[in-house]
């Protein structure tokens, strides 16, 4: 079964002029970032269907040959860049008219309802209007809005690209207790600048690494009760992550599982670890300061221990050397990488002979 995706033309392809009409090829411009994008979703399988309404298309105010030659142009270009449209489907009828066949009704679809080879459940609609939103949610697929000036939207091409094409493993964390309000968002398959808002900069500091270096998407912010200590906010926040990783890391298909030795200076970091679904926390390492900037030393492992606790994470961590600041971050880094490692996707298979993790 093959997934289609449904894009409305003008605004969401190539951009609409300021009188709605590109019916001369100097007002032909392509929006930014479509092509990449299609030769994505393209490659994940996803056919294409053109579905715009063009007023009055074929009367005196809207000649057929002014649309033609632009359209046709356009249809070219993509045509060059290996991407091709199933079909272009046109509603020529005026707003007041309440066509069915004009979006958001669904009359044009008829021939693609019947249509048992179409993986619906994949399927999605593309559009720059509340009206191909509402078209999408009649076809009971899902929607997606081109953010422009004009009409809104809060999506762009690449990120569409990534939701259907990667089948991105995200997750959002949310835990409050009396001491504490922690909220953790990541997507294990972007790679984004990490933003960590802890109240503690040198904490801050160093869950930027895990982001960083494990190379995925990560925001965390958290508010504590660090007019007391700083114990509940670390402790807290190794838990919603923990948490966090376990969620978007579902049923772990595909996983690396195992995954980092790092040197940093005259520091040696080591991280060792599997997700095997039974937490269990090794730490070898000492610290000669109390702490390193406003972190105490001794909440990092009990910070990994708690990650450890929520992910059902194996992790041997070991760090030896000279400066404690090298020896914190060595081991943040070194987890990182290791996590980097572990969470990569290579196929669908279950690495286990067990059957589950």
């Amino acid at each position: 079964m093959k997934p289609i995706l449904f894009v409305d033309r003008d605004g969401t392809l190539i951009e609409e002029p300021a009188d709605f009409q590109i019916d001369q090829y100097e007002k032909l411009r392509f929006v930014r970032g479509v092509i990449p994008a299609m030769l994505k979703l393209r490659d994940a399988g996803y056919e294409f269907v053109i579905v715009t309404n063009q007023d009055g298309l074929g009367s005196e105010a809207y000649p057929q040959a002014a649309f033609d030659g632009p359209n046709d142009l356009m249809l070219q270009v993509f045509e060059s860049q290996g991407i091709v449209f199933r079909e272009v489907l046109v509603d020529r009828s005026w707003p007041q008219d309440n066509a069915p066949t004009r979006k958001p009704g669904i009359g044009l679809m008829l021939p693609y309802l019947q249509d048992r080879t179409i993986d619906w459940a994949r399927s999605a609609m593309v559009g720059d209007r509340l009206t191909d939103i509402q078209f999408a949610d009649n076809l009971r697929i899902r929607g997606f809005q081109l953010r422009t000036e004009q009409f809104g939207g809060e999506w762009d091409w690449a990120g569409i690209a990534h939701e259907l094409a990667d089948a991105p493993r995200r997750a959002v964390v949310q835990r409050n207790t009396k001491e504490t309000k922690i909220r953790v968002e990541l997507d294990l398959d972007r790679v984004a600048e990490p933003h960590t808002a802890t109240g503690l900069p040198f904490f801050d500091h160093m869950l930027e690494q895990i982001g960083k270096h494990g190379g995925f998407a990560l925001d965390i912010r958290a508010e504590g009760d660090l007019h007391i200590d700083e114990h509940h906010t670390i402790e807290d926040t190794g838990l919603a992550l923990g948490q966090a990783l376990r969620d978007a890391l579902g049923d772990k298909r595909g996983i690396g599982r195992y995954g980092f030795t790092l040197p940093m200076d005259e520091t040696l970091a080591s991280a060792a670890l599997d997700f095997s679904g039974r937490p269990y926390f090794v730490f070898e390492g000492e610290f000669r300061r109390e702490r390193v900037g406003d972190m105490p030393t001794e909440l990092v492992p009990h910070f990994f221990r708690s990650l450890c606790d929520a992910s059902g994470l194996n992790l041997h961590l070991t760090v030896h050397g000279e400066n404690d600041h090298h020896k914190v971050e060595g081991c943040f880094k070194a987890f990182a990488r290791a996590l980097r490692q572990s969470i990569r996707r290579e196929g669908t298979a279950l690495p286990s002979t067990k059957g589950a993790l």
